[in-house]
C-alpha cells in the first residue's frame, strides 16, 4: 500500500519572484525578433489609436490563481519514494459590458490535484475536498512539481472562457499573462504586466519609454518557443518613470500581420479603460481593475490554506493506518 506524508515545510515559500518594474526588463532576451512587421525599424515611433475606433461592446478578462497546499512523499511497496504536491487552482472570467458600464463574474471554478510521479498514488479524499491524481513524467523532482500545475490551470481557463463567451461575436478576450498554449482562442490578446526580458535593441527601446498614455509601439514578431505578434502599450496613471505603466501585449502567431495590427489598435482603445489607481492597488496601473477583483474572488474560493493542510495531514494519516 502506498504511504504518504505531509512535509512540514510551508509550501508558500515556493512562490516565484516576479521581476520587472519601473526600472525596466532585467535581462536581454536571446529570441529572434522581427521589428519590420508594421513599419520598418528605422521608422519606429509611438502610434496613436485610430480616430473613430471604439472598443468592443463586451470585453472578457480571464485569470487564474494557484496555491501549493502541501508537499508530500510516498513510500512505495518496493521501498522507493516519490515527491508529491497537493495544489489548488481556480480560474474565472469577468464580463465587462462597456455599453452599460457594468462588470460581472461570468464564471469561476476551482480544481485540486495531487501531482506526483508515483505509479501507485491514488486520489486523496479529505473531509472537505478531493485531490485528483495527475501523474507527472520523469523522476518527479519536488522542485519541478509546481510547474505541473500550470497546464491544468490553463485548461480550466480555456474551458470557462469558451463557455462564458458562447458563440461568435465582436467581443475581446484578455488573458492575464502570456498566451502560450491559449493561442487558438479567437479575438484574444495576452496581457503581460511585468517585463522580465528585454526584446528590443536600445534604439527601439527608446520608443517604448517615450510612449505617452494610450499610445503603443508598432507590432513586432517574437521568435520564442511560443512565438507570436507583440507590441508595447503605456497605460494612464503611471509614476512617470520610463517603464511605469508599460505593458506588453501579444496575440496568436497564427494570425496574419494585418489581423495582429487590428488587435493592437483595438487594445490601445480598450485596455487603458481598465487601468487601476495607485491609491487602490500597489500594482497600479498595470494590474487591471477587473483582474484585481477577480484575483481576490478566486483566492477566496481556494479555501483556507491552514484548514486544508490539516485536512491533508489527517487524510494521509488515515491512508497509512
Amino acid at each position: 500500500m502506498t504511504r504518504m506524508y505531509v512535509d512540514a515545510w510551508d509550501p508558500s515559500y515556493g512562490s516565484s519572484f516576479e521581476g520587472g518594474g519601473e526600472d525596466g526588463p532585467a535581462s536581454p532576451s536571446s529570441a529572434q525578433v522581427d521589428t519590420d512587421v508594421e513599419v520598418p525599424a528605422a521608422e519606429w515611433a509611438p502610434i496613436d489609436p485610430p480616430r473613430g475606433l471604439d472598443p468592443p461592446d463586451v470585453v472578457f478578462l480571464v485569470d487564474g490563481v494557484r496555491r501549493n497546499d502541501a508537499g508530500l512523499w510516498t513510500e512505495e511497496e518496493d521501498g522507493t519514494s516519490y515527491a508529491g504536491l497537493a495544489a489548488s487552482f481556480a480560474a474565472g472570467v469577468v464580463r465587462c459590458d462597456l455599453g452599460r458600464g457594468s462588470a460581472e463574474l461570468a464564471d469561476a471554478r476551482v480544481g485540486r490535484g495531487l501531482f506526483t510521479a508515483s505509479p501507485s498514488a491514488q486520489a486523496l479524499q479529505t473531509q472537505m475536498v478531493r485531490y485528483e491524481v495527475h501523474r507527472v513524467s520523469g523522476t518527479g523532482e519536488a522542485s519541478k512539481l509546481p510547474a505541473a500545475v500550470q497546464p491544468q490551470l490553463t485548461a480550466l481557463e480555456i474551458e470557462i472562457s469558451s463557455i462564458a463567451r458562447g458563440g461568435a461575436g465582436d467581443d475581446l478576450l484578455v488573458v492575464d499573462g502570456p498566451l502560450r498554449n491559449r493561442r487558438q482562442l479567437p479575438r484574444t490578446i495576452g496581457y503581460v504586466k511585468t517585463q522580465q526580458k528585454q526584446y528590443l535593441p536600445a534604439a527601439l527601446t527608446a520608443v517604448v519609454t517615450a510612449l505617452r498614455p494610450g499610445r503603443r509601439t508598432p507590432v513586432f514578431h517574437l521568435g520564442t518557443v511560443w512565438g507570436g505578434w507583440s507590441w508595447y502599450l503605456r497605460l494612464p496613471g503611471g509614476s512617470g518613470a520610463p517603464w511605469s505603466g508599460i505593458v506588453r501585449v501579444e496575440c496568436s502567431p497564427d494570425l496574419t500581420p494585418e489581423q495582429a495590427i487590428e488587435l493592437a489598435e483595438l487594445s490601445a482603445v480598450t485596455l487603458p479603460r481598465f487601468a487601476s489607481s495607485a491609491y487602490k492597488d500597489p500594482r497600479a496601473p498595470q494590474n487591471l481593475v477587473p483582474i484585481a477583483g477577480l484575483e481576490r474572488r478566486l483566492r477566496g474560493m481556494l479555501g483556507d490554506a491552514r484548514v486544508l493542510h490539516r485536512a491533508l495531514t489527517l487524510a494521509t494519516a488515515r491512508n497509512r493506518a
